[in-house]
């Protein structure tokens, strides 16, 4: 049923683009056949505003990879920095929350770890929506951010580190199978901003994979249950992850090859002092509002990517 309205909701888009086009292309003869010109402002931006619609939906013609139509779980760790490195990673969760809801996306905040003084040492978001994990895998890697630290008393020019990780959410029936004997619940009371403890029940749970190893803990929500399920879905997206960077590598050792390990790359830089600037790394795309970015307008770098990888 979601893959029936998701195709539905692809041919609908295009029909209603090809409705438009027609329907300029008759409002355009007809203005030509009258000359009348009161009509070619209104054409003209008709023209463009489907010109874009098309160029986007182009773009999403490449996510073509067997997960790209997955929600996104992505998760934002600060890196070396302190204090002004936690500010950065709240600021990048800020940024890709405004991202979905300029997107109308469904948005799901699912685990907040407070920073000791301010902002947050880590933070999970599932993103969902058309092709979340296609558009957003672009977003993985190291972002680091150049400005005057506000936690500074000299007001001086600091460099911050955030590590971005997304996955794809893992399928309930299918791709990963935990059993609940592998499966370690820990109970414990969550923790605000400081440190300081905000409820008095035991609600956040932090899950533990035995035999992987992995640890995930949810504090987000009132519900014990909540909190667990959460976890959960975490977790599956890790395990698969894990399974598929093993067959990665398998592949790799087979044919003589070695992955590159993305972990630790900077792939983006976010100037706002001595000038501003936001730069991918990887692309050489290049925007001089890093205002418009931190607010969610991040279309263009992932376009950019996506773009270069068929290239």
């Amino acid at each position: 049923m979601r893959t029936l309205g998701r195709l539905k909701e692809t041919v609908s888009l295009w029909r209603d683009m090809a409705s438009q086009a027609s329907t300029l292309l008759e409002l355009t003869e007809l203005a030509t056949e009258d000359g009348d010109e009161s009509l070619l402002a209104q054409i003209e931006t008709d023209a463009i505003q489907l010109s874009r619609t098309l160029s986007r939906e182009e773009i999403s013609l490449t996510l073509a990879g067997p997960y790209d139509d997955r929600p996104a779980i992505v998760s934002v760790y600060s890196g070396a920095g302190g204090t002004d490195s936690q500010d950065w990673a709240e600021m990048l969760l800020k940024m890709y929350a405004r991202w979905a809801e300029v997107q109308n996306r469904p948005a799901q905040v699912m685990d907040l770890a407070y920073g000791d003084e301010a902002g947050l040492r880590s933070a999970t978001l599932e993103i969902g929506g058309p092709f979340a994990y296609g558009y957003l895998n672009s977003e993985r890697g190291v972002h680091r951010l150049v400005r005057l630290s506000p936690y500074d008393p000299n007001n001086l020019r600091h460099t911050s580190f955030a590590q971005v990780e997304v996955l794809p959410a893992a399928a309930e029936e299918e791709d990963v199978v935990v059993r609940s004997e592998d499966l370690k619940m820990d109970t414990f009371r969550s923790s605000g901003p400081g440190g300081q403890n905000v409820q008095k029940v035991a609600s956040a749970v932090r899950l533990t994979h035995v035999p992987s190893g992995i640890v995930v803990s949810c504090q987000t929500e009132r519900s014990q249950h909540q909190n667990r399920e959460y976890a959960m879905r975490i977790l599956t997206a890790r395990l698969l992850a894990r399974q598929n960077e093993q067959r990665a590598e398998e592949l790799a050792r087979l044919k003589g090859e070695r992955v590159a390990a993305e972990w630790g790359n900077q792939i983006r830089s976010y100037v706002l002092h001595p000038y501003k600037s936001v730069k991918d790394h990887r692309t050489n795309f290049q925007s001089t509002n890093p205002d418009a970015v931190l607010d969610g307008a991040l279309d263009d770098f992932i376009e950019a990517y996506l773009i270069s990888q068929v290239s």
